[in-house]
């Protein structure tokens, strides 16, 4: 009977798909990820980060689209096919002008053509890294974004890491060194896993 209780309630593991806003090799944001991908496999149990690599993507334009609106190149089918099969997302965005950066951008409108939004109806959260705002404007103009892909944004707890204030946040290779910053990561990282389960459809 215990290992029948225990097998029900035990928690499914969700993909969590994850996507930097930055190209840079050596990214505050790629580290971001790493390191929650780190957190996942040592302390976040049903959890799993799967980073999606948008830097070869081509920019949006309705001449690549085929199939009267339903056929993409390649690498854009290859995208949507990763954010349908996601349970959850997880965005690392720097701020370019008080917004998300155009790669980002570019990611999320490819995944949102045609009949399906492959982003709808998920749970999502956003981690920035920057100067004294810590990329929060980013942030900000990523959940207006999502509002029309009808993505749900975990209100709290937010990580707009002010990177350039001690003490150090990244090495020189984009690793997240901070133990507080870490710490805030892991609670994100706690809190989409349980909004994403509480938006999982429940069996009658």
């Amino acid at each position: 009977m215990d290992s029948l209780t225990a097998s029900t309630t035990a928690k499914p593991t969700l993909r969590v798909a994850a996507f930097c806003g930055s190209l840079r090799k050596d990214s505050w944001h790629r580290g971001l990820i790493r390191a929650a991908e780190e957190l996942c496999e040592e302390s976040i149990p049903g959890l799993r980060i799967d980073h999606v690599d948008i830097s070869g993507l081509p920019m949006v334009n309705p001449d690549l689209v085929t199939d009267g609106g339903e056929g993409f190149p390649p690498a854009v089918e290859a995208l949507r096919d990763r954010v349908h099969a996601a349970d959850c997302f997880l965005f690392a965005s720097p701020e370019y002008n008080y917004s998300v950066t155009a790669s980002l951008k570019n990611a999320l409108d490819w995944a949102s053509m045609g009949e399906h939004n492959c982003w709808a109806d998920r749970a999502a959260a956003i981690v920035c890294a920057g100067g004294d705002f810590g990329g929060g404007r980013a942030s900000f103009h990523l959940r207006q974004i999502g509002v029309f892909l009808d993505l749900h944004f975990i209100n709290k707890p937010e990580l707009h890491v002010r990177a350039f204030a001690d003490p150090p946040k990244f090495d020189e290779e984009g690793n997240l060194i901070d133990v507080e910053t870490r710490e805030r990561l892991k609670k994100v990282l706690l809190s989409l896993q349980a909004f994403a389960l509480r938006l999982q459809p429940k069996d009658d």
